[in-house]
């Protein structure tokens, strides 16, 4: 007999490891003491750390948007789905390591090409697993909730799809543009939450 997964208590755990994760973010903003005398210029120069933060913040709440309609429309999860998604949540729980490096990197011009595509490449991999687990509870009507088709969770997370093309051309940007590349990053980020208005349906088909 296929062992069975309570999504409830699964996507319960998901969300305290998103709130940390996207907690732990705000932690790496912070202004050096020697720029206390100009504090708004010492501010202002911190531009970096509040462009990782607003990527990795976006990031984690369009992750969050996806996983929450793919549990919506789960009844259960088996032993696979429990371990994709206990990957999803070890690559999200490291993202403030990469959104931290990137911010202290960007204005060294031998180390910012390194941090910025270390950067993408983590959110890559975090959106090719959302995808990778979307497509897998997709393909398997046994997991499904009552009513609910493999085309509905498809529907209800595509707006993931998208993404991997736009990191995949970001990173190879980041190999002569790194601190446009940057930017990139964040817009795809935000575009993750902005456009998903018809496309996260919450609600079951």
């Amino acid at each position: 007999m296929e062992e069975r997964f309570d999504t409830a208590r699964l996507e319960a755990f998901s969300d305290g490891v998103f709130a940390i994760a996207i907690t732990l973010l705000v932690l790496e903003l912070s202004v050096p003491e020697e720029d206390f005398d100009d504090l708004l210029s010492g501010i202002a120069d911190q531009w970096p750390s509040y462009l990782a933060y607003l990527t990795s913040f976006a990031t984690i709440g369009g992750v969050w948007l996806v996983h929450h309609a793919i549990f919506r429309r789960t009844r259960y999860a088996d032993p696979w789905l429990v371990g994709a998604n206990l990957v999803l949540l070890l690559v999200v729980s490291f993202l403030p390591f990469p959104t931290k490096l990137v911010a202290e990197a960007i204005h060294s011009a031998s180390a910012e090409r390194i941090a910025v595509l270390f950067y993408g490449g983590t959110l890559l991999v975090i959106s090719l697993i959302v995808t990778g687990i979307a497509r897998y509870v997709a393909g398997r009507e046994t997991l499904l909730a009552d009513g609910v088709r493999g085309e509905d969770v498809l529907a209800a997370t595509s707006q993931g799809e998208p993404s991997i093309a736009f990191y995949a051309v970001l990173l190879a940007s980041a190999v002569f543009f790194p601190q446009i590349a940057a930017f990139g990053l964040c817009v795809v980020s935000i575009l993750l939450i902005v456009l998903p208005a018809r496309t996260y349906r919450l609600r079951r088909a």
